[in-house]
């Protein structure tokens, strides 16, 4: 395991981080298990959120007699100082902490959202407020927009950013993370497997890996999952190995899609999914979540062609921030049935 300096907290971490936001979808003593094997393994960040179902009540129920042992991270994706100050207080509560070491303003892609978040009341002042209380040490703050994250975190208001990091979308490379390492902040990459989609695994993980980020957080759910991450992670990456895997990301990464989700579909069509996979699909095939996603998508992907309002403009590429071809990307996808 590597460990590094954390940034401005100064917390030496450990590289591979357990993502908690699946621990809901399996046995509680299955979710005990694999949280207290990463410990025992020498994972040191856990991370979750006010929104991920009871995940936090897991975390309490699990782990909390082994507070000691690691840096936990949670969110709140409320953008009011009512809302926010509400979840702070319930997250200690469900994770039986007296303190998390770092709350993020959870999800902020919008201008508007921003500017809610980090007003007068607005959820920021609930951060800042129980930071001045001792229950959070430091705030940061996540994200699907690198380009607006960039000037967000200019601004010095944050200690740390989280943002999307694996092979089909290397885009945090371009601004945010060279930013983020000028500024001292933590550096936390999510989604390796772009939320199980992303294949061989070991690769997939190597790559955030062999950049300058911190912790990578990868959703785990099973010892057996821990041990996979960790092997991954067993070898330092070489010159050769990195320049291959920025190559495959550079190929991967070519639809472009960052995951903002403005591009809401009228038959519920989960673009983001169709367009970030489009390109290592037809290169390494999908996992079994991925292939589950396609199957339960069938029918409205393969509509896509004969919905009316999108015959003369499709609706999704007039809310795109980044222009890009969707309907096509979808419309093809229909050929893979």
């Amino acid at each position: 395991m590597r460990y590094s300096r954390f940034g401005k907290s100064g917390f030496n971490v450990s590289s591979l981080g357990f993502g908690a936001m699946n621990l809901p979808s399996v046995p509680l003593e299955q979710a005990r298990e694999a949280l207290n094997y990463a410990l025992d393994q020498g994972i040191n960040y856990i991370d979750t959120a006010a929104a991920y179902r009871n995940s936090e009540e897991i975390i309490g129920e699990c782990i909390s007699h082994r507070r000691q042992e690691y840096f936990l991270a949670t969110k709140t994706g409320a953008r009011d100082y009512e809302t926010a100050k509400a979840e702070i207080e319930r997250s200690l509560v469900r994770m039986k902490t007296d303190h998390v070491d770092l709350l993020q303003i959870h999800y902020v892609n919008y201008v508007s959202e921003y500017k809610k978040a980090m007003d007068v009341e607005g959820a920021y002042k609930a951060a800042l407020e129980a930071q001045r209380e001792g229950s959070v040490r430091f705030i940061g703050i996540s994200g699907h927009r690198p380009d607006l994250l960039v000037k967000w975190i200019a601004k010095g208001q944050f200690s740390q950013i989280l943002f999307h990091l694996n092979l089909a979308q290397p885009f945090a490379l371009d601004e945010l993370i060279p930013k983020a390492t000028e500024m001292d902040l933590m550096k936390v990459a999510m989604k390796p497997l772009s939320g199980g989609f992303i294949q061989p695994v070991d690769r997939a993980i190597r790559y955030p890996y062999s950049q300058d980020v911190h912790v990578t957080i990868s959703g785990m759910v099973s010892v057996q999952e821990v041990k996979e991450n960790l092997a991954a992670q067993e070898e330092e990456v070489g010159t050769e190995e990195r320049l291959e895997l920025e190559q495959l990301a550079s190929e991967l990464g070519q639809h472009d899609c960052r995951r903002c989700n403005y591009c809401s579909c009228p038959l519920e069509i989960s673009i983001p999914d169709v367009m970030i996979a489009s390109k290592f699909r037809e290169k390494f095939g999908l996992l079994p979540k991925g292939h589950g996603f396609f199957e339960r998508q069938k029918e409205r992907i393969t509509g896509c062609a004969d919905h009316d309002p999108c015959q003369e403009k499709p609706l999704c590429e007039e809310k795109c921030p980044y222009h890009l071809p969707m309907q096509s990307v979808v419309q093809k996808a229909a050929s893979f049935y």
